[in-house]
């Protein structure tokens, strides 16, 4: 397939329901697809999928000891790929999501393990940028949210910034023209079952904290 005939235009705002049912469609069979997220463009592959999301590592030249984060559109797909979190992490969450924070859960039990690194963790974020969640709404299962780019590169902003390798070997791009750029999402590893920072990012670790200790002092989840 031409370059040309697998990069569609999306509308970011309101996606087209036949450009989202094409990209369902790419990924139900297995494929790839490039995909705005709320600052840059992500490769996603479906989550549960072993095989497609061992392309994403060949494609990318990832180290298979990194687990791949996953995105969600709402907590109870959060039990397909992770164990109940506890009602204070659940809380936290809510707060922040959909938005600017990863956070890092115990694993589902069954998990591809190609999807975790071999690990007991996961990231998992719910998406913003609406058309990444009308194509998880639509998939009704997780998708992955890897950035669109060949390991060790940085993210893109911009679909004709993407390198070509990435381009020729996905099976549809969705270009919503420039994203926000600016950095990633702030990581917080929750699996000790209280919050510990990771990556700081889009989301200031302060404020993160500051609504733990506020639920902390409710005492949700007690």
């Amino acid at each position: 397939m031409k370059i040309i005939d697998k990069i569609f235009p999306v509308e970011a705002a309101a996606p087209q329901r036949d450009v989202i049912a094409r990209a369902v469609a790419v990924l139900q069979s297995g494929g790839m697809v490039v995909f705005p997220t709320q600052g840059l463009y992500g490769l996603g592959v479906a989550a549960l999928n072993a095989p497609a999301v061992e392309a994403i590592y060949n494609l990318k030249g990832r180290n298979r000891a990194k687990p791949i984060l996953v995105l969600i559109d709402t907590l109870r797909m959060l039990e397909s790929v992770a164990e109940p979190p506890s009602a204070r992490i659940r809380s936290l969450m809510t707060h922040f999501w959909p938005g600017g924070v990863t956070f890092v859960v115990h694993a589902r039990a069954g998990l591809p393990v190609v999807l975790t690194g071999g690990g007991a963790n996961i990231g998992v974020r719910q998406v913003a940028h609406p058309v990444a969640r009308a194509i998880v709404q639509a998939m009704q299962t997780p998708i992955t949210g890897t950035s669109a780019n060949l390991s060790g590169a940085g993210g893109c902003a911009l679909v004709a910034d993407i390198d070509p390798t990435v381009i020729d070997r996905v099976d549809l791009v969705l270009d919503a023209g420039r994203l926000a750029g600016g950095v990633g999402s702030t990581v917080v590893d929750c699996t000790a079952g209280k919050p510990v920072i990771l990556r700081a990012g889009a989301v200031p670790v302060d404020e993160i904290m500051d609504v733990w200790h506020r639920l902390a002092k409710r005492r949700v989840g007690e």
